[in-house]
């Protein structure tokens, strides 16, 4: 899901939580497992039935160090500048976001036909807004089941839901301080907290799963402890470390004991998200520290972004179920694509020094990302044989393609 920088509260020696912007080891590789569970999930591994609970884990992630970034910012400023917080989140999420909704896009249209494509250019538009959970929440799409014809793009609601969570709470954190409540912020977090898992509780259903309303109090959860980070330097550093090691485990316990049947997000979601928020505020570096979690959690972002187009993209030409050979390759795959955009897009635009230094550069080039999958959404659409109906219309994948296509 999204990722920031790993700036953290705890130097990999037993050292004062409360430090910030400090590499935080465990955490990427916190984020390896929690992008592994989702994998595993989507690849259809027996056994996993709970890998989906990895988007909790990333959405307490995300709330836990953005917010540490932008409390830092107010220690030392007195302020906080939304146009650097959004500038920051563009060179960060767009590049790799737009590369992979263009190119899942032209891939539709070549190996499932025009039909389907069509079909998929609508989803695409909505996730480059960042509001494809308000178009598969509305359509009554059911993530944890099983689908004839899931969309490529349908993971995109979870970028959707933190980006809308993000258009909210910094602005929040503006607003009180220039209110003069900026010891109120915790308790209006608080407040906001209770009132989304509540809601959560009562909703059910489709859109209580892809709702912002229903999914804030997790990002939420990961914000609070933020808060309170400078205090968890008090946390004796064995107590710290049974924390990690029993919230790392009930991550496990929970990807493995839930299922489709699960309530979820509701109280369910409530387990993977104190489990996270254990590990956060604890130590987990002799685990998760490791140089191969770390380094798989560095790709964690775009790993995730690639690796359910190529399976589902794949299960859709073929018209069938893969076997476990077939889905471990495009696994891999999928892998090698993270690897090429990591080092090769996604990494060299968030570190760009003419970008960090011009906000206005960093916006020009944010607009460009927007608007260019949706004029490529346009230019398909347009062209595309089901704009003008005739003999040539008829519908001819180039594979095959679910038969919920044809219409």
């Amino acid at each position: 899901m999204i990722e920031t920088s790993t700036v953290g509260l705890r130097t990999a020696a037993p050292a004062a939580a409360g430090q910030a912007g400090r590499f935080r080891p465990d955490i990427e590789g916190l984020r390896a497992v929690a992008v592994v569970l989702v994998v595993l999930f989507h690849a259809g591994v027996p056994g996993v039935g709970g890998g989906y609970i990895g988007v909790d884990v990333f959405f307490v992630i995300s709330g836990f160090l953005i917010t540490s970034l932008m409390m830092r910012e107010v220690r030392e400023t007195g302020g906080l500048s939304l146009i650097d917080f959004y500038a920051r989140r563009a060179r960060r999420i767009l590049p790799a976001a737009a590369l992979v909704l263009v190119t899942t896009l032209l891939a539709s249209y070549h190996w499932l036909g025009f039909l389907r494509g069509d079909e998929i250019a609508e989803d695409v538009a909505w996730s480059a807004l960042f509001a494809a959970n308000f178009r598969f929440g509305e359509a009554g799409v059911d993530y944890l089941a099983s689908q004839d014809a899931a969309s490529p793009v349908q993971h995109f609601w979870s970028l959707a839901v933190e980006e809308q969570f993000y258009f909210v709470w910094p602005a929040a954190i503006v607003l009180l301080i220039w209110l003069g409540f900026r010891w109120a912020i915790g308790y209006w977090l608080t407040a906001a907290v209770a009132a989304s898992l509540a809601y959560s509780m009562w909703l059910g259903g489709t859109w209580s799963y892809f709702s912002p309303a229903t999914r804030a109090w997790e990002l939420g959860a990961g914000c609070l402890l933020a808060l309170i980070a400078h205090r968890l330097d008090r946390i004796p550093h064995r107590i710290a470390t049974a924390m990690a090691g029993v919230g790392l485990s009930l991550i496990v316990i929970a990807a493995f004991t839930f299922d489709e049947t699960t309530p979820f997000p509701s109280y369910a979601a409530g387990l993977p998200v104190i489990a996270t928020v254990l590990v956060l505020a604890g130590r987990g570096d002799s685990v998760l520290g490791r140089w191969p979690l770390v380094w798989l959690g560095r790709l964690s972002y775009s790993f995730y972004l690639w690796h359910w187009p190529v399976l589902i993209g794949a299960e859709q030409a073929y018209e069938g179920t893969l076997t476990a050979g077939t889905r471990a390759l495009l696994v891999l795959g999928s892998l090698g694509l993270a690897v090429v955009t990591y080092f090769g897009l996604e990494n060299p635009i968030r570190r760009n020094v003419h970008l960090r230094r011009s906000q206005v550069l960093t916006l020009s080039l944010a607009a460009w990302l927007i608007v260019t999958p949706l004029a490529v959404v346009r230019w398909k659409t347009s062209t595309s044989p089901a704009a003008d109906p005739g003999p040539s219309a008829e519908y001819q994948p180039r594979l095959g393609a679910p038969a919920h296509a044809e219409r």
